[in-house]
């Protein structure tokens, strides 16, 4: 069986409780477990049942170094799955006041999740291969890690870059990071840097003062003031004009902010966020992206795995849209059937979480108003629905739209790559994608 190395033995984390409950929200509100006391009715039950769980966690973690052999490394973790199917009975029969309700099944919900990661482990573990075991612990870690990381960095002001491909949740973390922190009594303000012509994304970003330009018959408040004492959170950084990179920099550097028109200078008191699917680096290397901007927007980096890597998540996000999206549209719908699960689990998912959650959403609507459960048809995957219409069977729009998802697809969802390939502008190509409702 292989062994780390000491520079890769991962080490025990204290604190699984907020990672795993969601505790961290409440100590965020002042709504948390106070000084920790137990009973009562005051969620002291409940969090020690989070902490237990956590120790689990650290058990999973040491698991690649305390096992020397195949059968060791199986025993434990039936030992492990042992403690926390008991885990999920105690957290159902854990004291715990009303207001911690919704803590308890999003903490009820995360053991049902981790028992089938754990199922699949032992799986590998039995069939002999245990370097995809370790591989698969090592996954199931680096989600938990990302959880922990935001959980750390969320109450201070530093800078995050949120990398990963289209559909990973990008802006999901940066509202988690918002919330969490010490402003989130204050704006979230989000602008897509990448989406909107130079002239008018500056004028987006800093504001501007009447008759700037033709048309600009009023003053007009940028993104920087309208997220002042709060947060701005700028998606598709890597799409961002030169000119106005240079300009966001100043920005950041001063925190202070000059209407397109004006003289004055502002300062506003801002937390940036920022987000991007392409690889800075490259950018940077063909000059389309400043260094030195990147060093302001790093401090932090965060980056999101794509669903392909963690399909052992995919039922417990499907059964969270689905749950959604059945009271959104007044579905009696409650789970899937095979045929629905043996099309999710064969997806490759190209557009991530998102694409799950749509796809969900479609199913749901286009199930029958009295079905209990999604069938593999109603998912409309490419594995259910049998091969691709031909280009005679489509519109010129439809055509037009399948052509935009696939080179999408082929660039990772890099809008920049994809206007290139397809001959247009990424504010036309951005028209387009608004036009057909389809997500980058």
């Amino acid at each position: 069986m292989r062994r780390y190395s000491p520079a890769h033995v991962p080490r025990p984390r204290a604190h699984h409780l907020a990672v795993l409950t969601g505790f961290l929200v409440l100590a965020a509100t002042g709504c948390g477990g106070g000084d920790g006391g137990g009973g009562g009715g005051d969620g002291g039950d409940l969090q020690q049942e989070a902490t237990e769980v956590g120790a689990l966690l650290d058990r999973i973690e040491q698991l690649p170094t305390s096992a020397t052999t195949e059968q060791e490394f199986s025993q434990q973790l039936q030992q492990i799955r042992d403690q926390v199917q008991t885990a999920v009975q105690d957290v159902a029969d854990a004291d715990a006041p009303e207001e911690l309700e919704t803590e308890r099944d999003s903490l009820s919900n995360r053991l049902r999740s981790l028992r089938t990661q754990l199922g699949r482990l032992q799986s590998i573990a039995e069939s002999g291969d245990l370097e995809a075991a370790e591989a698969a612990i090592e996954n199931l870690l680096a989600v938990v890690e990302i959880r922990q990381t935001i959980e750390r960095i969320a109450p201070s002001d530093a800078a995050v870059l949120i990398t990963g491909e289209h559909g990973t949740g990008k802006e999901v973390v940066a509202t988690w990071l918002h919330a969490l922190s010490e402003r989130r009594s204050k704006p979230l303000v989000t602008m897509n840097a990448g989406g909107l012509a130079e002239g008018i994304a500056e004028s987006e970003l800093f504001g501007h003062v009447k008759g700037a330009f033709t048309d600009a018959r009023f003053d007009r408040i940028g993104c920087f003031e309208l997220a002042d004492e709060g947060t701005l959170f700028l998606d598709e950084i890597a799409n961002m004009p030169v000119r106005l990179q240079a300009k966001l920099l100043r920005v950041l550097q001063t925190g202070e902010v000059q209407r397109v028109g004006s003289s004055r200078l502002r300062f506003v008191n801002v937390r940036v966020l920022s987000a991007t699917n392409a690889d800075l680096p490259t950018e940077i290397g063909g000059g389309r992206f400043r260094e030195d901007l990147l060093y302001r927007l790093n401090t932090v980096v965060i980056h999101l795995p794509p669903l392909r890597e963690r399909l052992e998540d995919v039922d417990a996000l499907a059964v969270h849209f689905l749950a959604h999206y059945a009271a959104r549209y007044r579905k009696p719908i409650t789970g899937f059937d095979e045929s629905a699960r043996r099309a999710m689990k064969s997806h490759r998912w190209p557009g991530n979480v998102r694409e799950l959650g749509h796809a969900i959403e479609r199913a749901v609507l286009m199930a029958d108003p009295a079905a209990s459960s999604i069938s593999g048809s109603h998912l409309g995957l490419g594995t259910t629905r049998g091969s691709e219409p031909s280009a005679e069977a489509l519109s010129l729009e439809e055509a037009e739209r399948v052509f935009i998802e696939k080179v999408l697809a082929r660039h990772n969802g890099d809008v920049r790559l994809a206007a290139q390939q397809l001959g247009m502008s990424r504010s036309a190509l951005y028209r387009r994608l608004q036009q057909y409702g389809v997500t980058e």
